[in-house]
């Protein structure tokens, strides 16, 4: 699945538009897992547009962000902030209510050092 995001680098306030690609299952049967390779996609792009560099090979911990999902449209928006930057995704076709859900179980999950 390819879905749209937007990042905006925090020390210059250079906008970046870039599509990202999910290999797995689409938004409405998403799992934790699943949340955590968008997750991650989405604080890559913010390391790939403040650093420029494109490399996908960086270790990823969700912690230290703050996230807001946002019902858009029939879906859901995920946006994302940390020191970097910030980025804008979607919209899914999942439910606001479930995404949020499954977002944070997934963070406490790799909080507690288990990912799914």
């Amino acid at each position: 699945m390819t879905f749209d995001a937007e990042v905006v680098v925090r020390a210059s306030g250079r906008v970046v538009q870039t599509s990202l690609y999910h290999d797995g299952h689409e938004p409405s049967a998403w799992d934790e897992q699943d949340v955590r390779a968008v997750l991650t996609l989405l604080l890559l792009a913010i390391d790939r547009a403040a650093s420029g560099e494109s490399t996908m090979a960086r270790t990823v911990a969700l912690r230290g962000l703050s996230w807001i999902v946002t019902p858009f449209d029939d879906g859901s928006a995920i946006a994302i902030e940390i020191t970097a930057g910030s980025v804008v995704a979607g919209p899914f076709d999942i439910p606001e209510r479930l995404l949020t859900t499954l977002i944070s179980r997934t963070i406490a999950q790799d909080t507690a050092g288990k990912p799914s």
